[in-house]
């Protein structure tokens, strides 16, 4: 889990500097105002020639060392929000270290174990088979995990490509989530599909499948008991709605703020401890972002479930007809 940073003291200790450089100000200016009649009377009447022209050195002294004053309080605030991004990014290092390394050590050591069953023991041919299956598994989650580090590279550095193709809302998104169904193995009845919309997007089909096999996922991850999921797809206005619910333990309504940020993960003292990179969700908001949506989530409190929001622009006709004609024009279609 990742921990929260608290920057009271570094943040308080600033606070405390800028009050103490104003109070310097305030009283260098006090001084020099209370001063300033007493010694331009004594000027007037002893140096009148010479206080005229020291006057106006003083009075340019004092706009100069102001400009100064406003210069060192900038660059101070500058080097604290420097200092302050530099502690985030070094946090975030460390959890991804952490995460990371987690999530490669314990499939490579399920791996490892049975490999050396096999290698030690005689087993049937049916727990050899499971074995096979398991490792398989496993192989694949190590496979998830690197893939998606260097597939969200690749968007952060815009070096990603999504191979967006025009599709079916109805053909396509069912079978997009009953291949995610079947990838986590999850029975049927657990999961309710209402598609209410006929119109085309403009999807990467593999990048979407990676969004809903990483909410589902989170939906697992996140079941108080029996898991059940909830999507409903819809239009609104000139977009497409996708609502992805779950009953599981929900989000406190300060985590919902950050859920999609890197690395963050949900620490709350009556949460289980589930372990990951952290990059789920991330990941999923960087795909939306690519194909000009936005996902959001809501959910009531503890113990009320999750919902994910996806919004993503629905093709109109006139777009869809010449999509159509450009595509049988260079024979993708018959």
């Amino acid at each position: 889990m990742k921990r929260r940073t608290n920057y009271i003291h570094p943040l308080l200790i600033f606070i405390a500097m800028q009050i103490i450089w104003l109070s310097l100000l305030a009283l260098w200016i006090y001084w020099y105002v209370s001063n300033y009649k007493l010694v331009q009377e004594f000027g007037a009447k002893y140096l009148p020639d010479f206080f005229q022209s020291t006057t106006r050195v003083q009075f340019f002294t004092l706009i100069f060392g102001l400009i100064l004053f406003i210069i060192l309080l900038a660059g101070m605030y500058f080097v604290f929000i420097f200092l302050t991004k530099q502690i985030n990014i070094n946090l975030l290092y460390e959890t991804f270290i952490a995460n990371f390394t987690h999530e490669l050590k314990s499939p490579l050591a399920s791996i490892q174990l049975y490999l050396e069953t096999m290698s030690r023991r005689k087993i049937d041919a049916k727990t050899q088979e499971e074995f096979l299956g398991r490792m398989l598994q496993d192989t694949q989650r190590l496979k998830r995990v690197i893939d998606a580090i260097l597939d969200i590279s690749q968007i952060e550095q815009r070096k990603k490509m999504f191979n967006r193709e025009l599709v079916s809302v109805k053909e396509t998104f069912p079978q997009l989530i009953k291949s995610s169904q079947q990838q986590f193995k999850i029975p049927e009845k657990n999961i309710s599909l209402k598609v209410e919309c006929d119109g085309f997007v403009k999807i990467d089909r593999d990048a979407f499948q990676i969004v809903f096999s990483n909410l589902v996922d989170n939906a697992i991850k996140y079941s108080a008991g029996n898991l059940q999921i909830d999507i409903r797809i819809f239009k609104q206005g000139k977009n497409l709605i996708i609502e992805f619910s779950d009953d599981g333990i929900g989000i406190h309504k300060e985590d919902q703020k950050q859920i999609f940020q890197k690395f963050f993960r949900v620490s709350r003292s009556h949460l289980p401890d589930i372990r990951g990179t952290g990059l789920g969700l991330y990941h999923v908001r960087e795909i939306i972002r690519g194909h000009e949506g936005k996902i959001t989530v809501f959910s009531q409190g503890i113990g009320k479930g999750t919902t994910f929001t996806i919004a993503l622009p629905l093709i109109n006709i006139k777009d869809r007809e010449s999509t159509f004609r450009l595509a049988k024009k260079k024979g993708l279609l018959k």
